[in-house]
C-alpha cells in the first residue's frame, strides 16, 4: 500500500506540473494516467460506478468529480483540484490537491490556505484510539473559524484493498463521538471546504458537484495510516 500511495503522490505532483493557463483538463488527465500506468499501477477511479477519466479535475466552484474534458481550457487565476488514486498490487493511494493556475486572487489563495491547513488539523486528530468525530471536529473548528464552510454530502473514507472502505471520515463532527481509530487502520482525510454555503449541486451529468451559491471551493486529501507512534501520511512523493 505505501507503493500505491507513493505512485499516487507522484502522479499528483506530475499533474500539477501540467496545471498552467492554456491547458486543457483532458490534457492533464491524459498525462496522469499515462504517468501511473508507466508505473505498473492502474488509475483507481477509471470505470469506478461507471467514471469515465483517470482523474477528477474541478475548476474553481467546482467541488469535486469533475470530468477532465477538451473543451475546458483553463486559464489564469483558476483553482484547480485534481484527485487521484492509484492501484498497484492490491492496493489503492488516494490524493487530492488544489493548484493554483498562474497567479491567483489573494482571496482564493486564503480559502487554498485553510483547506490545506485544515487537513492537517485532522491528521493531527487521526492518533490511535481517538475517533473519527475527533478529525472532523478539527477540521470543522479550523475551516469555521475563518468564516468558511465544509461540505456535509461528501466525506473521506477507509482505503485499502477497495478504493471506498469504512469508516466514513467526515469533515465535521463531535469530538469523542464515531468509529475509534486503530492501529493498523488507513484512511483518507480530505477537506472540502467552500468559500460559501456549503451547499452543493450535482449536475446533469451525474458526477460533477459544483457550489449552490457559485462560489469557489478547494479539496485536499492525504492517505493516512494510523500507527502506534501517530498518524502516517502515506501519500508522499518521497
Amino acid at each position: 500500500m505505501k507503493d500505491a500511495c507513493r505512485i499516487s503522490a507522484q502522479a499528483l505532483r506530475v499533474a500539477g506540473e501540467a496545471v498552467k493557463p492554456g491547458v486543457s483538463t483532458l490534457e492533464i488527465d491524459t498525462i496522469v494516467r499515462s504517468f501511473i500506468e508507466k508505473q505498473g499501477a492502474l488509475p483507481s477511479f477509471l470505470g469506478y460506478g461507471g467514471y469515465p477519466a483517470g482523474t477528477c479535475i474541478s475548476v474553481n466552484n467546482v467541488v469535486i468529480h469533475g470530468i477532465p474534458s477538451k473543451e475546458q481550457i483553463l486559464k489564469e487565476g483558476d483553482i484547480v483540484s485534481v484527485d487521484v488514486g492509484a492501484y498497484y498490487k492490491g492496493y489503492h493511494g488516494d490524493n487530492a490537491f488544489t493548484f493554483p493556475c498562474g497567479k491567483i486572487s489573494a482571496e482564493a489563495q486564503a480559502l487554498l490556505n485553510a483547506t490545506q491547513e485544515s487537513l492537517y488539523e485532522g491528521i493531527n486528530q487521526a492518533v490511535a484510539f481517538n475517533r473519527v468525530g475527533d478529525i472532523g471536529s478539527a477540521v470543522q473548528r479550523y475551516v469555521e473559524a475563518r468564516s468558511y464552510s465544509v461540505v456535509r454530502d461528501y466525506v473521506g473514507h477507509g482505503v485499502g484493498a477497495n478504493l471506498h472502505e469504512d469508516p466514513s471520515v467526515p469533515n465535521f463532527g463531535t469530538p469523542g463521538r464515531g468509529v475509534r481509530l486503530l492501529p493498523g487502520m488507513t484512511i483518507a482525510i480530505e477537506p472540502m471546504v467552500n468559500e460559501g454555503t456549503h451547499h452543493v449541486r450535482v449536475m446533469s451529468d451525474k458526477w460533477t458537484v459544483k457550489t449552490l451559491d457559485g462560489k469557489l471551493s478547494a479539496h485536499f486529501e492525504h492517505t493516512i495510516a494510523i500507527t502506534p507512534d501517530g498518524p502516517r501520511i502515506m501519500t508522499l512523493c518521497d
